[in-house]
């Protein structure tokens, strides 16, 4: 493993190349399956360093929010919140080249399983064996393109806006990648896993599902829907564009009436 030569400033020459991408669809669409060939194939034919985090492998068991008619629970809005907090922790590493320290709150199963995943990529690694509240970040982590792939059904646009609102805060790049999946294909995949979701939640979640729409949000220009379950090598060389537009063209971070009032719009739906 490569470790780096100066982790211990803030300030640094922040990352040359960085960027999030939301990976969304619905359950059993693919999403997982596709991440990790993207990753593999990133890695090894275009040498960039490769995170993704897939939600399911982190945020504890809970009930699916908005699947149900009723209220989505507050305990699991605030997990996924907690888990956009660990990322930001990263990143702030990232772009300061300094180490990776755990937030003073959280959730220390949760936090575990984020930072196994990120070590599992060879992104970071113990400062020392005694201790796992601070992570040094590897070589490959500061020194290469670095793709963020958050893969999560996403089904909501204020959940994909909130990546958006973290891109935007540190001029990152950011792009999304929908896979549209016949809804019985999912449900027959799903039906083939060791726990398969209640039919009825993938139901209602086709219903609810909130696709990407540049047209008329400014914020998803930068979006490509691909048709599961076939990845053609067309496609594949789609994402490749997409994902280097998002790294040669990171958000602007731009105060205005208008970002103003979407964001207020979506915090509050």
């Amino acid at each position: 493993m490569q470790t780096t030569g100066d982790t211990g400033g803030a300030g640094g020459e922040g990352p040359r190349e960085l960027a999030l991408c939301v990976l969304c669809g619905l359950p059993a669409a693919g999403k997982s399956t596709f991440a990790r060939a993207l990753g593999h194939q990133l890695r090894q034919e275009r040498g960039w360093a490769v995170g993704v985090l897939s939600y399911d492998d982190v945020l504890p068991d809970a009930p699916l929010d908005g699947a149900c008619a009723r209220p989505p629970p507050s305990r699991w809005k605030a997990l996924r919140q907690e888990l956009l907090k660990y990322l930001e922790c990263f990143l702030m590493a990232v772009i300061n080249r300094r180490p990776v320290s755990a937030p003073a709150s959280r959730t220390e199963a949760m936090w575990e399983d984020y930072v196994t995943c990120l070590k599992a990529q060879d992104l970071v690694f113990p400062a020392e064996l005694e201790t796992q509240s601070c992570y040094l970040l590897t070589k490959t982590a500061i020194s290469r393109p670095l793709i963020l792939v958050l893969d999560d059904n996403f089904y909501y646009q204020s959940m994909r806006y909130e990546v958006y609102q973290l891109a935007r805060k540190y001029s990152l790049g950011f792009c999304q990648l929908f896979l549209d999946c016949p809804l019985e294909t999912c449900l027959q995949r799903n039906g083939q896993r060791p726990q398969a979701l209640p039919h009825e939640i993938i139901h209602l979640m086709g219903k609810k599902i909130e696709k990407p729409n540049p047209k008329k949000n400014a914020w998803e220009h930068n979006s490509l829907t691909l048709q599961s379950p076939a990845f053609p090598l067309e496609a594949s060389l789609q994402v490749i564009d997409l994902l280097l537009t998002a790294l040669e063209n990171p958000v602007k971070y731009v105060e205005d009436n208008m970002e103003q009032k979407m964001s207020k719009y979506f915090l509050t739906t």
